[in-house]
């Protein structure tokens, strides 16, 4: 059975990626109980910097759900999670800023998201059709079709590989931006990047489970050979 003896290289990245959320959901916890001194809402500190970066027609809106806040470039619009709009946490202003990060990216012209937004539609159809194909491959014995579904599957791991660096430019325009502007203080500021640490692990975690099913697809197809 190929797929009972390579199933163990998949275990490190799962564990990585649960520690991550562990780790995202108490910083999120513990800071989203904490007021920054200046008292300013997550929404409205996510305007201000806007306006101050130079962006004053990003749309912001609240969206359903717990953590679900990102920046659609296609629509320019910067979407606050129920937890994070309207708070003045430092964890909501600090995922605020954030998101923020992403719209400036999208402003400057920042290469890394330009090419992840451009890949998206290929990467939705690669992740979801790489398994059938593959899996085709290896019953009918037929290459083409292993080699297809390995190519399939490399698009999710360029995608996460491409994710790392515009999240974590993200975070630093972000904790740069409130520094800056004097949206925390210094301890404050500690608060913020612990929670974008936390953020950050997840998407270093998805990258590594990506790259490790890559050597497992590739160590399947060689040993049916």
């Amino acid at each position: 059975m190929y797929y009972d003896s390579t199933i163990i290289l998949l275990l490190p990245g799962l564990l990585l990626g649960l520690w991550a959320q562990f780790q995202v959901k108490m910083a999120f916890s513990k800071y989203a109980k904490v007021r920054t001194r200046r008292g300013l809402a997550a929404d409205a500190v996510a305007r201000e910097l806007l306006s101050r970066s130079g962006n004053p027609n990003v749309a912001i809106t609240p969206i359903q759900g717990n953590l679900t806040d990102h920046y659609d470039p296609r629509s320019n619009t910067l979407s606050l999670s129920q937890e994070v709009f309207g708070s003045d946490s430092i964890a909501a202003v600090g995922i605020a800023a954030h998101e923020c990060g992403h719209a400036m990216q999208d402003a400057d012209g920042y290469g890394p998201l330009k090419l992840r937004s451009a890949i998206v539609p290929v990467v939705n159809i690669g992740s979801n059709l790489y398994f059938p194909i593959f899996l085709a491959g290896i019953l009918f014995s037929w290459e083409p079709l292993v080699t297809l579904g390995i190519a399939c599957f490399a698009l999710t791991l360029l995608f996460s590989l491409i994710t790392l660096p515009v999240e974590l430019n993200a975070s630093r325009r972000a904790v740069a931006a409130l520094s800056q502007g004097g949206y925390v203080d210094e301890e404050e500021l500690k608060g913020v990047k612990a929670v974008l640490r936390g953020a950050a692990l997840t998407y270093v975690a998805a990258a590594i489970s990506s790259l490790l099913q890559m050597i497992r697809l590739l160590m399947i197809s060689r040993r049916r050979d």
